[in-house]
């Protein structure tokens, strides 16, 4: 027994000592570059994403509490996942929220109530766990062509684009000056992305000239609370299969993408499993999604962010920066919601226009799918609501349909 007992004692020691030595590894691997990398990275999730969030918040008419809570829940967990994750594979694994997926989720809230959004987001986030675990992503993303996916996409978020314009006749200092920025930023390429430089000057020029009345940070925390579910068979068809949809092809894919074309091996099933597994958690406390990101994979895990065997903490400081925000929505969201209207479709505005135009070169990018990808934009702009499921599943089942068997 006294043999067995320090054994185990040996054991616990080593292993301590295995982990100590990840540890300070870990942080010997944090260098210039890939620190970086991830203050970049993190800033693509904390600047034009959360104007949506609340715009599919004010859609749905949820309260202030139930708004926070879907910010804290969905930078909280996604910043978890992209501490974990990243450390454990030692890959540029980024996690956080989908972008896309909120702009869906702005089209759609208005037509359930919050519980069955909650449990819309379960089934979506099991979905991803399903794929995952069963092997089926890339035969999933094959039956629903991605020129389909994409214009739905882009037909999705048109209207966005338009008030975008809008917003630049009812704020044309800020907006102008933010929109020459954002294509200066372009044309030179530089390591910061056109859609955080257009958004940090266009926040600048606000404060600066526009004083914002009753603009005051969040007094009294909101405390995480499980949120109660609702099962529902048309949330199931309208929110649910088009969320992971989305989630999978411009999240998923083009992190995992990224990560390939970079020379890692990232083991695609598990991350997927994660990402479905992360979800969940965060849909029991009001968000929608925490899975492997898209862009942000990309920008950590580029050659720019230093060797490749040490860009994995890029992606740890970008889950850092996205946890402490989330930590402080309730500081943070009655801030942005004194914004003028205006403003925030500009934020949005600048937040989707590489979606926007990404999805529309993508979605129309086969002369031989003119139709199917005309009428799945069509239907998904229309904003229709037939038999009480959404414009976006319409135009995915059309779309899709057609594509396969009026144009092969």
């Amino acid at each position: 027994m006294k043999y067995i007992s320090r054994r185990y004692q040996r054991e616990a020691v080593m292993m301590g000592t295995s982990m100590s030595r990840t540890n300070k590894a870990g942080l010997r691997d944090l260098n210039l570059r890939n620190f970086a990398a991830g203050i970049v990275s993190a800033l693509l999730a904390v600047t034009g994403p959360p104007a949506i969030i609340l715009e599919a918040a004010a859609n749905g008419n949820f309260t202030t509490s139930q708004t926070i809570l879907w910010m804290f829940s969905c930078y909280v967990v996604g910043g978890i996942y992209s501490i974990l994750i990243p450390w454990y594979y030692k890959m540029p694994i980024v996690g956080a929220h989908s972008i896309t997926g909120v702009a869906f989720l702005a089209t759609v809230t208005a037509h359930f109530s919050y519980s069955e959004m909650i449990g819309a987001y379960i089934i979506s986030a099991l979905l991803m766990l399903a794929v995952g675990v069963f092997g089926i992503f890339s035969k999933l993303l094959e039956y629903v062509p991605k020129e389909i996916i994409a214009v739905m996409l882009a037909g999705m978020i048109t209207r966005y684009m338009v008030n975008f314009v809008n917003s630049m006749t009812e704020l044309p200092l800020i907006g102008g000056v933010a929109l020459a920025v954002f294509l200066i930023f372009s044309k030179w390429k530089t390591k910061i992305p056109p859609m955080v430089a257009g958004i940090a000057m266009g926040t600048v020029l606000l404060f600066l000239t526009q004083p914002l009345e009753g603009a005051v940070l969040g007094s009294s925390p909101v405390m995480p609370a499980l949120q109660m579910p609702t099962f529902n068979p048309l949330s199931f068809l309208s929110v649910s299969i088009p969320l992971a949809l989305l989630i999978l092809s411009n999240d998923a894919a083009v992190g995992l993408g990224a990560l390939e074309q970079n020379d890692y091996r990232p083991p695609i099933n598990k991350i997927i499993s994660l990402s479905g597994i992360f979800s969940v958690l965060t849909s029991f406390f009001g968000g929608q999604s925490a899975n492997v990101a898209g862009m942000m994979s990309a920008i950590c895990a580029d050659p720019e962010a230093g060797p490749k065997e040490k860009r994995y903490m890029g992606a740890v400081v970008s889950g850092v920066i996205i946890l402490f925000f989330g930590l402080f929505a309730w500081k943070l969201v009655p801030l942005i919601q004194v914004l003028p209207k205006s403003f925030t479709s500009l934020l949005v505005g600048f937040a989707l226009l590489g979606v926007f135009g990404n999805s529309l070169s993508t979605g129309f990018s086969n002369p031989k799918m003119k139709l199917s990808a005309a009428l799945t934009f069509v239907i998904a702009l229309s904003n229709i609501t037939l038999l009480n499921i959404s414009a976006p599943i319409w135009s995915l089942l059309i779309g899709t349909l057609v594509a396969r068997f009026i144009e092969k």
